[in-house]
């Protein structure tokens, strides 16, 4: 059976910027994130000014890091020196294939990269895991509590999506890269690009984007709401008693 599709983030890079922010809000997005750096050295020069833009519209940032095969320690520099997320950004480890960068990142160099942000930032089992194929090939059939501890992005082109074993469900799931997976496949403001699907509303996205914690709260009723006011008059000597649910209510005459 086809998953429900609830498309509410997108992830841009130098090859899809988007050109206006305030039509991607209109178009029913909530966050973006967009590739910070590669490897030990690669930056991407249009992340300032887009960050700045999306913010400015409104939206959700976040950033990631894509891995490779190189020293893990210097991916880790490169990121914080150049992403410096901020407390309310999401931050997150791309970690799939990667034939540019010599290939994938290993598993105990996913767990260093993930550690170490997250303690430099002192924002400990924050990091969003982006992966699709690599997490299944690499973890197979364990279990692993590190991993499952973490929001998983999902990355799978088709319309049931599947993930490994470690997670219990996806946190976002990238349906479409702007040309395979289900649609949609373009978004206003941008056009064809990788858009993810959140499984619930938008107000737990916003909650939930930084931190994972679900920090949403009621929204306490305005003054006077739930009041009902009762105008009647009453013939002079006649004793009137009026209650609801059993609660006698006062009469004023």
């Amino acid at each position: 059976m086809a998953e429900t599709i609830r498309p509410m983030v997108v992830d841009l890079s130098h090859w899809d910027p988007a050109n206006d922010y305030a039509a991607v809000k209109r178009d029913g997005i909530v966050g973006v994130i967009y590739k910070a750096t590669e490897g030990q050295s690669y930056t991407d020069d249009t992340y300032p000014g887009q960050q700045q833009a999306a913010k400015r519209a409104g939206l959700k940032w976040g950033s990631y890091h894509f891995a490779d095969a190189s020293n893990v320690a210097g991916q880790i520099d490169n990121y914080l020196r150049y992403a410096a997320p901020d407390p309310d950004e999401l931050f997150s480890l791309d970690w799939e294939d990667n034939p540019s960068g010599g290939g994938r990142m290993s598993k105990d160099n996913a767990i260093a990269w993930i550690t170490e942000v997250e303690n430099a930032l002192d924002r400990p089992g924050e990091c969003v895991i982006y992966s699709g194929n690599t997490a299944k090939e690499l973890l197979g059939d364990t279990k692993s509590a590190f991993f499952g501890s973490r929001r998983l992005w999902l990355a799978q082109y088709g319309p049931t999506p599947t993930w490994q074993k470690s997670w219990e469900t996806y946190w976002l799931w990238q349906f479409c890269d702007g040309i395979n997976g289900p649609e949609p496949h373009s978004i206003d403001g941008i056009g064809p690009c990788d858009i993810n699907s959140f499984p619930f509303s938008a107000e737990r996205l916003r909650a939930e984007w930084a931190s994972g914690a679900n920090d949403v709260r009621p929204v306490p009723p305005e003054p006077g709401a739930g009041v009902v006011a009762i105008a009647m008059t009453v013939p002079e000597g006649i004793a009137v008693e009026i209650s609801i649910n059993g609660v006698p209510l006062l009469v004023e005459d």
